[in-house]
């Protein structure tokens, strides 16, 4: 086993926000269905992370019963199933030395948000060494207010931006079809 796909935050917490409404992809879940189907035919690991607040009060409190997998995701038993309560899926979890046990060496990330959580592991996987590829069309946004001017910057503009700091940089780029060989979108 080389390859693990890392699936960051795709949990209910997201969804009870007002902002869900604006989410750049509403079929995350399929898209990371299919990226776990093609991981486990291919024998790779796939590793689980949520994100918690605790104490928090908000939706990522685990009080808030909303720290768990978006429905229609379905770890198998002996997946790894992470809780984090940074920004990137390293420091505060066990994650680098699950997938240096296992003789992991190429990570696959997808999930929720795709400039944050999802590019930040991004970033940090490849300082520690490990080939990234970022799957942009299985991990999701929502529009961003800049703190001091308000103006929005769009998902397909997040998306674009990210895509941009980390290709070549810190990751490669790909997405579903091209990495299950299919052109379908969601099933």
């Amino acid at each position: 086993m080389t390859k693990a796909l890392i699936v960051i935050d795709v949990q209910e917490s997201f969804r009870t926000r007002p902002d869900w409404a604006e989410v750049s992809n509403p079929d995350i879940v399929g898209q990371v269905n299919r990226l776990v189907d093609l991981a486990r035919a291919e024998n790779d690991l796939v590793v689980w992370v949520l994100h918690s607040e605790p104490g928090s009060g908000g939706p990522f409190d685990p009080a808030s019963g909303h720290v768990r997998l978006l429905d229609g995701l379905e770890p198998r038993e002996g997946e790894p199933m992470l809780t984090k309560t940074a920004h990137n899926a390293f420091t505060t979890t066990n994650l680098q030395q699950t997938l240096t046990v296992r003789g992991v060496r190429d990570v696959l990330i997808s999930g929720i948000r795709t400039e944050q959580c999802c590019e930040t592991t991004a970033r940090v996987g490849s300082d520690l060494g490990f080939g990234v590829t970022f799957v942009t069309d299985a991990t999701a946004t929502m529009p961003l207010k800049h703190w001091r001017t308000g103006a929005v910057m769009s998902t397909s503009d997040i998306i674009e931006r990210t895509e941009c700091a980390l290709a070549g940089r810190f990751a490669s780029i790909a997405t579903v079809g091209e990495l299950t060989g299919s052109s379908l979108t969601g099933s």
